[in-house]
């Protein structure tokens, strides 16, 4: 684990124990990029000051993980792969839906999770995430890969950006 992943001592256990659930999910259903984020996510939280994974069901802040990173990175989308819908997710760690989506909500609010946040995009999916690209330059949305290089350097030295297209032969179609 990289040193700003490391989890407090205090919550050691409960990462654990969430994590083990996710990883009896992601075994199943997903896959092991998916496994790794979904332990950044659950790390996020446990790092947090103080942590909201003190209290609460380690199931359902399982379930929540799972369907946060999946709401990010389009799981419930049939065309891609894997795929999986929220209810199989609650299903799976035997969880009511509401409550599911309201925990799955307090995570995506408190780390700042959505669709234009590339931190939390699976690795493999950032380049086709259209997303992840578009920014407001001089009050305009725009797809910085058609920017010019220096303006991709740019967008990227302020971390708006999780590489830089033009250098790695990334252009929209």
């Amino acid at each position: 684990m990289v040193t700003s992943e490391r989890i407090p001592k205090v919550m050691a256990e409960k990462f654990a124990a969430i994590t083990a659930l996710t990883d009896a999910f992601c075994a199943q259903y997903l896959n092991e990029e998916y496994r790794q984020m979904i332990h950044r996510v659950v790390g996020a939280l446990a790092r947090k000051r103080p942590s909201p994974l003190s209290s609460g069901k380690e199931s359902v802040w399982a379930a929540a993980a799972v369907h946060a990173v999946g709401r990010v990175n389009f799981l419930d989308d049939a065309s891609q792969t894997p795929h999986c819908k929220p209810k199989a997710i609650y299903a799976f760690f035997g969880i009511a839906e509401s409550t599911g989506q309201n925990k799955s909500k307090a995570i995506r609010d408190a780390l700042k999770m959505g669709p234009f946040s590339h931190e939390w995009t699976l690795p493999s999916r950032l380049a086709d995430n259209p997303m992840v690209w578009i920014l407001q330059v001089n009050g305009l949305m725009m797809d910085i890969r058609t920017a010019p290089l220096e303006l991709q350097r740019l967008a990227y030295e302020k971390g708006l950006i999780p590489f830089i297209p033009a250098e790695q032969g990334e252009t929209p179609d």
